[in-house]
């Protein structure tokens, strides 16, 4: 007997995940490590091998200075980390609203089905097209907000233009499909709840917020954990939306480290630096993912 032969079922799962294995090796780990590479190096982003005009080579080691410039230096990087945070804490508001809109659909009542097809929209339209739709939205001179506003006798607003409410009116834009993929998910896990625990716990007197509280969002902590997760990495690395709208303005102010580090590799030449706020950007996404994968197994080990 071969050594194939005696080995086949051991084998034939390891030559099945090699493709993807290769291809994740290939296209995420490799630039993830290289990334970090070039972050302790300065270079302007042309070839390794060249000189700029001053005679200072392009591709040069300088150890940590990127990371202390980073932290010691620049202010803009400490704007875009706080814009990072508030992202990350009015983001979850979609969650509650999308659960919401998931338990008004999810009721049997005639043409509800079209209704449902009119929240998904948002989920399928391309960021960039949300983008535009709301900078018109926002526009002072003509924008459905200041028609609202002068209905009520109010002013127009330049929302995108005011440094204290752009931001929140960017994140206002990314609870359009925000909500929508969180309310896909919560009638996605509405449809597993356990009817018989609901029957129970009608007969028991449960009912309206108590129902829910008790009996239908314990079934619904799976989706509740996925909209956790992809929300909040969502609005760490959150980039198209201030890409269209406000392009970081105005003066900096709608800026987060994605957005930073686009801006420092691409447009200053500075890939090392670019690099670094990458690495920082993949780190603090790391110490999120691996606390909640620890919260994860302890929760599935208490319960069992």
């Amino acid at each position: 007997m071969t050594f194939w032969e005696r080995n086949q079922l051991k084998l034939a799962p390891f030559l099945f995940l090699a493709p993807a294995i290769l291809i994740f090796l290939i296209y995420v780990i490799y630039p993830i490590i290289d990334s970090i590479w070039v972050s302790f190096h300065e270079w302007n982003g042309m070839d390794k091998n060249g000189t700029r005009g001053n005679g200072n080579p392009n591709w040069s080691w300088v150890g940590l200075k990127n990371y202390v410039v980073l932290f010691t230096d620049d202010e803009e990087f400490y704007v875009s980390l706080f814009n990072n945070i508030r992202w990350l804490l009015f983001s979850l508001i979609a969650i509650p609203i999308g659960l919401l809109l998931a338990l008004f659909v999810n009721q049997s009542i005639l043409g509800m089905r079209y209704i449902k097809s009119l929240f998904y929209f948002p989920f399928v339209i391309n960021a960039v097209v949300i983008g535009v739709i709301f900078t018109w939205f926002y526009n002072p001179k003509y924008g459905a907000l200041t028609y609202v506003l002068s209905l009520f006798g109010l002013d127009p607003i330049p929302v995108l233009a005011d440094e204290n409410l752009a931001t929140y009116g960017i994140i206002i834009a990314s609870f359009f499909p925000g909500i929508a993929y969180t309310m896909i998910l919560y009638i996605t896990g509405l449809t597993g709840v356990n009817r018989e625990m609901v029957e129970a716990g009608r007969i028991d007197g449960a009912s309206g917020f108590t129902m829910l509280w008790h009996v239908i969002l314990p079934q619904l902590k799976p989706a509740t954990l996925i909209a956790v997760v992809v929300t909040i990495v969502g609005s760490l690395r959150s980039f198209d939306l201030i890409a269209v709208m406000t392009a970081g303005g105005p003066w900096g102010s709608t800026e987060v480290l994605a957005y930073k580090m686009y801006q420092e590799s691409l447009f200053n030449y500075r890939m090392g630096y670019g690099a670094a706020i990458a690495t920082i950007l993949f780190l603090i996404m790391d110490i999120y993912i691996a606390w909640f994968l620890y919260r994860l197994f302890k929760n599935e080990k208490s319960e069992k």
